[in-house]
């Protein structure tokens, strides 16, 4: 098949062939190198694609958070043994906690279901907590060299735009019909480059917005003649501005007066204590920042508020102590900047 610049010819469901090809002589050419790419080992696998689930692909790796994870939790055991304030140490700083702690879990099931060895049958896969649609398709490409379902927001972008879909891509019906093309695109000899360039092709090439449609490898498969109105997703939720108000106090033997959470988001981790707007009015401003979680955009306030007692959940902790503590990434900087200047 002779591909013409800017012209569709066909649909890459049927000429799969020439399709799986060009995407993947693109890659070869134009691939990134990534440490999760050079191994086939299904618990580092399993690592980044947790990590990379909510988080952007240039935190994980620019700020080192995949290495010194594997560092501290090498393997399956060492991480299905860890206690809390360890794990979420380790994760400090990716947000979404609940995803470490799931990653624990799946650990544990697989030692304890499985011997300690990966199960490589999708069904089996899918049966572990914490595994879903994405996951298993990962696992089973990446690290067991199969063809698989593999559907990120990437990809799935890159299928509604391929096959001019203009159902919402929010939808479970929508879900289900992209993992159905996925797999019959997925080139059965190179499960695994094929997966990869296919997310590849969504963050580099097709991308949101306005896509480099003139650079694009598979341009004669793809069938949408407005790219930037493709995926359709359902309305975001509007966000919603709330202000906190934090305690920034020492007592007489220089320790820091900090919060141990309880509640299921960020349950574990330590932050600035927290109060009410009336009770920190008496209390001087000493730092403002924001920050954004989910929904919501967030106004911290510190107040500098020495002469305060501690409530529960509350700790009195050893300046020299506070690096060890697992922190929210808002409640660390401002910790840092507070003891910087104090």
């Amino acid at each position: 098949m002779s591909l013409v610049k800017g012209k569709f010819l066909a649909s890459p469901l049927e000429e799969t062939a020439a399709f799986r090809q060009a995407l993947g002589q693109w890659f070869a050419k134009e691939g990134k190198d990534y440490p999760w790419r050079r191994t086939r080992d299904p618990y580092a696998i399993l690592v980044s694609e947790m990590m990379l689930q909510q988080t952007r692909l240039g935190t994980v790796l620019g700020k080192g958070y995949y290495h010194r994870f594997l560092e501290t939790f090498p393997t399956l055991a060492a991480l299905a043994q860890a206690d809390d304030p360890s794990l979420l140490k380790a994760w400090e700083g990716l947000g979404y906690y609940r995803r470490a702690r799931m990653l624990r879990a799946t650990a544990q099931a697989i030692i304890e279901k499985h011997a300690g060895v990966f199960p490589a049958e999708e069904a089996e896969l899918l049966a572990l907590p914490g595994i879903g649609h994405y996951t298993s398709a990962a696992l089973l490409s990446f690290a067991f060299g199969k063809s698989s379902a593999l559907v990120d927001g990437n990809v799935s972008r890159v299928l509604a735009r391929l096959m001019d879909d203009e159902s919402c891509i929010d939808a479970p019906a929508t879900q289900k019909l992209h993992r159905q093309w996925a797999l019959a695109l997925c080139d059965p000899q190179e499960p695994a480059r094929h997966n990869h360039a296919m997310m590849e092709l969504g963050q580099s090439i097709c991308r949101n917005g306005s896509p480099l449609c003139e650079l694009c490898p598979v341009q004669a498969f793809c069938k949408t003649q407005v790219p930037e109105n493709l995926p359709k997703r359902k309305k975001r939720a509007e966000i919603t501005h709330t202000t906190e108000h934090a305690l920034w106090a020492k007592n007489a033997q220089g320790q820091i007066l900090v919060h141990q959470e309880s509640g299921s988001r960020r349950k574990g981790l330590w932050k600035l204590p927290l109060r009410s707007e009336q009770e920190c009015t008496a209390f001087p401003i000493i730092l403002s920042s924001s920050y954004s979680i989910t929904r919501y955009k967030v106004s911290l306030h510190v107040h500098q508020a020495d002469d305060i007692e501690a409530q529960a959940g509350d700790a009195w902790i050893d300046e020299d102590q506070l690096s060890a503590l697992a922190m929210a990434a808002p409640f660390r900087k401002a910790l840092e900047k507070l003891l910087s200047e104090s």
